[in-house]
Parts: C-alpha cells; sequence; structure tokens
C-alpha cells in the first residue's frame, strides 16, 4: 500500500500537493504546523480544504497538527509582528534578494519534524509544496537543499538504515505558479479555501508578496481564484 505524509500550510501549493497525493497514493496523512506565526487564519481555512478534499477525493485524511514556537527565534515579518510585511513590491524586486518574510530553517524544522513522524508513521514518503520558480528566494524551497536533506535523513534514521529508506517528494519544484494552479485544478484542487496572504485578515490585502505571486499565477492560469469566487471579490 502506497502511503504519503504531505507538510501541509492550507496554502496554494500544500493545497495543490493534497489533491496531486489523494490521487497517487493510497493513503495519504498531513501534518500541520503551528509555529507562533503571524497569524492562524491560513491554519484555520486549511482544515475547510480537507473538509472539501475529503468529499471530492472520496477519502479519509488522517491529520497531524504540531505546535513549535519560532517566535523564539525571531528575525522574520511573520514571525514578529514589529516587522513589517513588504507591499506592492515589483517583480524583479520580489526575484531578487531574500525578503524580510524568511523564517530560519523553517523548512529544515518541519522536514526534521515530519521524518520523525514518517518513522514512527511507517511512511515512506514526505510531499511538500517547495516550488523554486515565482517564489520570494528562500533557499530552503530550492532543488539542492531538499536532495541534500533527504541524504541526512536517510543517514539518520533507523528506518532507512534498515532498508527503507524515505524519499522528499517535491511535485512542484519546477513549476511556476500558473503551471501549479493548472496541475492542481487537473488533479479537481478546489482552492476556496486556500489561503495565501502574509497579513492575515480574513480578506486577503493583495499587495504583499504572496498576494503578487498568487494574482499572477490565476492570470496565467487563465482560471478565477477560488478564494476570492467564495468571498465574491473575483
Amino acid at each position: 500500500m502506497k502511503k504519503a505524509l504531505l507538510i501541509y500550510s492550507g496554502g496554494l501549493d500544500s493545497t495543490t500537493c493534497l489533491f496531486w497525493a489523494l490521487d497517487e497514493f493510497d493513503e495519504v496523512e498531513t501534518i500541520t504546523f503551528n509555529y507562533n506565526q503571524r497569524h492562524n487564519i491560513e491554519l484555520e481555512y486549511s482544515k475547510e480544504t480537507l473538509k472539501l478534499a475529503k468529499k471530492i477525493k472520496n477519502k479519509e485524511i488522517k491529520s497531524h497538527n504540531f505546535s513549535i514556537d519560532l517566535s523564539q527565534i525571531g528575525g522574520s515579518a511573520l514571525t514578529d509582528k514589529s516587522l513589517d510585511i513588504p507591499k506592492n513590491r515589483a517583480e524583479a524586486e520580489i526575484e531578487s534578494g531574500i525578503p524580510i518574510t524568511y523564517v530560519p530553517f523553517r523548512n529544515g524544522i518541519f522536514l526534521s519534524i515530519s521524518a520523525a513522524l514518517a518513522e514512527k508513521q511507517d511512511i515512506t514518503n514526505i510531499i511538500g509544496g517547495w516550488n523554486m520558480l515565482d517564489y520570494s528566494g528562500y533557499p530552503d524551497c530550492r532543488d539542492d537543499f531538499l536532495n541534500t536533506f533527504e541524504k541526512a535523513v536517510n543517514f539518520g534514521t533507523k528506518r532507512a538504515q534498515e532498508g527503507k529508506p524515505f524519499k522528499i517528494l517535491t511535485p512542484l519544484i519546477e513549476m511556476t505558479k500558473a503551471d501549479i494552479i493548472k496541475f492542481g485544478k487537473s488533479h479537481q484542487a478546489d482552492y476556496s479555501y486556500s489561503y495565501s496572504c502574509y497579513n492575515g485578515e480574513k480578506e486577503p490585502c493583495g499587495e504583499c508578496d504572496a498576494c503578487l505571486l498568487r494574482k499572477k499565477g490565476f492570470q496565467g492560469a487563465g482560471f478565477s481564484d477560488d478564494f476570492l469566487v467564495r468571498i465574491g471579490k473575483a
């Protein structure tokens, strides 16, 4: 039986991975992190997306919620409200440098915890919605990092040493946001509750990097944004 653990935030990329994984695997479990981030709206909405996915795919999804306080480390506008979220940046500016919304080594931390849970749950495949294109320059979203981390997990776990190695799956790694949305739609993805905005208001600001990249993605894919349609703002 093919099983997978998905690192699931409730955002657009992880929602795409959720619907893809439900088509590709017999059993899918999710792990969602509350890391004392700037807001919890994405986490609240993620539960609604899970309900939709269960109904659309007619499959059960076992979900795990993990709490860790990354605000103790700080250094990011996503964990420190005293830091301003960048707004209305030009595309060239978004693509240059690493912005203040980078959370130090967040994906490394999430992957470590996910690998431990996967080992306990007897799951080989770990999925994440990382991608190197149309992103904000985060170094822990890159293919070379993820490939190297997979090797580290397999050196450092009992399961792998006993001949059952882990695989970190990155189905979106070389896709633009438009490609991701089209890929998701081909797997019946419903983005009505997928949330991307950094600011945490119930209505997305439309000005932060995440909102701008999402808007560009839906325009490029030729679809209306399901979330905006649901709230009557499309």
